[in-house]
């Protein structure tokens, strides 16, 4: 360069090719970085991931040497280049791939872009020591980079972006890579990468993260939809599965209080980031008659709480006298994995799980409760759920049935058509005094915020499925299983105040496995609830009274 030092990647480039040319045979790169020693400084310092990726930006274009003279005479100054004797312009990159990270399971996570607006990707290969892996174009999320577009001169938004992921379910040893990025006209565009390794629970997060907050031209959650429908939502589930079941195994457990033979049932908390609630629903719980013939179970998702959530039932032990069972976990197991945990250490034959951030509404709560379960037809307790309000008195929830929502997308130039369930409220937001929501009758799901259920049937039906991250979508999940099996859900009049969304906080990674859970409901449930349990009058038999 004119200056005598390299230009580096900050600096402005010209207009971008779509495409790079293939790499000189023989390129050597011990041999570049010695020809070319202010290179080797650049790359030494950051400006550049390699002497290759500098050569195919800016040093073939400046006349770099790539090979030694083939007269060397001794004491002699040779010149290898001269200044501006080739006529090519540096270009612009016409892909990158920024990230590769990996976890101990054998998680792979990739994410980089690509100019395929004249051309069209094949694959991201990457090659490590010893194995490969390619990520077809097929299975790769597209996203936008609005900071890529701006980079090669797009003039309209376009999906330059991607990532990918896959579960290995094995060690795979790696600290440095070569990426190949490749076009189907044949164009390779290959870099250096060095390789992050990740802790697996981390690496969820990034890819649940990146599933939430990514640009997308269109409508957002559609196209985070369609971007996993492929192969990467498989994935997930996959390397979720592994987590849950690590988290869950050997938990911790301890008894508070008197710890009785049996119960009339099991009252099941699944705590996330939160433990003060326990305290605070153990106080509303224990004014309750006949709330002694009740036992407490909370099941703990996040470790850093462990202290204070044990402190907090031994407080509650010698306030409230309620007989409490803490179990801990080593991380988060998500909603369902925790639940039918718990559910393994209830001493009764009937489970009611509850959200920390729902308590009694009646005085007389408990025995309702236990009325209902005794009087009623078993065909209308095996499970079922209550009428929810919101702390300002209106009606939160009179049980839940299921939409379609349908959208069109053209992403990348082709035409999608996502379909995806969606759950509803009957009744949100109306007067607390609305009978039509509150009367007894079956309804095509009930909440998880509150489900009691008989435990026989519980564990007929498999328990809640685990393959959902974290949480939501199990407790319709569930309902449509008791259907399906021959038993709707209910709803009884034994009412409850519910804060929703305040015994949990809510993170980006949530926000991503949510939209995963969506995905998966649909995947399992679509055939069913299109053909009988759609929309607030389903035609299933099971609903034949009006709503």
């Amino acid at each position: 360069m004119s200056n005598g030092s390299p230009r580096t990647p900050a600096d402005p480039a010209p207009a971008a090719l779509s495409a790079a040319l293939p790499i000189e045979a023989g390129f050597n790169e011990e041999l570049y970085l010695r020809l070319n020693p202010d290179v080797l400084v650049a790359v030494a310092g950051g400006s550049f991931r390699s002497g290759r990726e500098h050569f195919e930006r800016f040093g073939r274009a400046e006349g770099r040497p790539v090979a030694l003279p083939a007269h060397v005479v001794p004491d002699r100054v040779m010149v290898t280049a001269e200044a501006g004797r080739i006529a090519e312009k540096p270009r612009a990159p016409g892909a990158n791939v920024d990230h590769i990270k990996i976890s101990p399971s054998g998680g792979i996570y990739v994410a980089g872009w690509v100019n395929d607006t004249q051309d069209q990707l094949v694959s991201v290969d990457l090659y490590f020591s010893g194995w490969s892996i390619s990520f077809s174009a097929a299975n790769l999320a597209r996203v936008r980079r609005p900071d890529a577009e701006e980079a090669v001169g797009l003039l309209s938004p376009h999906h330059c972006g991607y990532w990918g992921f896959l579960y290995a379910a094995r060690r795979l040893p790696a600290n440095v890579c070569n990426a190949v990025v490749r076009l189907k006209s044949g164009v390779e565009m290959p870099s250096v990468v060095m390789v992050e390794g990740v802790e697996d629970d981390d690496l969820r997060s990034v890819a649940l993260c990146g599933l939430s907050q990514a640009a997308y031209t269109g409508n957002h959650y559609f196209a985070a939809v369609q971007s996993i429908d492929a192969a990467i939502g498989t994935q997930l589930l996959a390397f979720n599965q592994m987590l849950t079941r690590r988290a869950a195994n050997a938990p911790y457990v301890e008894y508070f209080g008197c710890a009785n033979a049996s119960y009339k049932a099991s009252i099941i908390v699944c705590l996330f980031g939160k433990t003060e609630y326990m305290y605070v629903q153990q106080a509303m719980f224990a004014r309750q008659a006949g709330i002694g013939d009740y036992e407490f179970i909370y099941v703990c998702n996040s470790p850093d709480t462990a202290e204070a959530l044990l402190r907090e039932a031994r407080l509650s032990g010698l306030m409230y006298g309620l007989d409490v069972t803490i179990i801990l976990l080593n991380a988060n197991a998500g909603f369902a994995a925790a639940n039918n945990l718990a559910a393994k250490h209830a001493r009764s034959g009937r489970l009611v799980f509850v959200n920390p951030d729902v308590f009694p509404r009646d005085a007389d709560w408990a025995a309702k409760h236990s009325a209902i379960v005794a009087g009623q037809p078993a065909e209308q307790t095996a499970l079922f759920g209550a009428p929810l309000f919101y702390d300002d008195s209106s009606l939160m929830h009179g049980g839940m049935y299921f939409e379609l929502d349908t959208a069109p997308s053209f992403t990348q130039g082709q035409h999608q058509e996502t379909a995806i369930l969606r759950v509803e409220h009957y009744g949100k937001g109306a007067p607390p005094d609305t009978v039509e929501y509150l009367r007894p009758r079956p309804v095509p799901a009930v909440t998880g915020a509150f489900i009691s259920t008989a435990r026989e049937w519980f564990e007929t039906l498999g328990g809640f499925t685990e393959d959902y991250i974290f949480g939501h979508y199990e407790d319709a999940d569930l309902s449509l299983k008791s259907l399906k099996a021959g038993r709707p859900a209910w709803l009884h009049d034994a009412t409850l105040w519910h804060l929703e969304g305040k015994g949990s906080h809510r993170q980006p990674q949530h926000e991503g496995g949510s939209i995963v859970n969506r995905w998966l409901f649909t995947k399992l449930w679509k055939g069913l609830v299109e053909a009988e349990v759609l929309g607030p009058a389903p035609l299933h038999p099971a609903f034949g009274v009006s709503k």
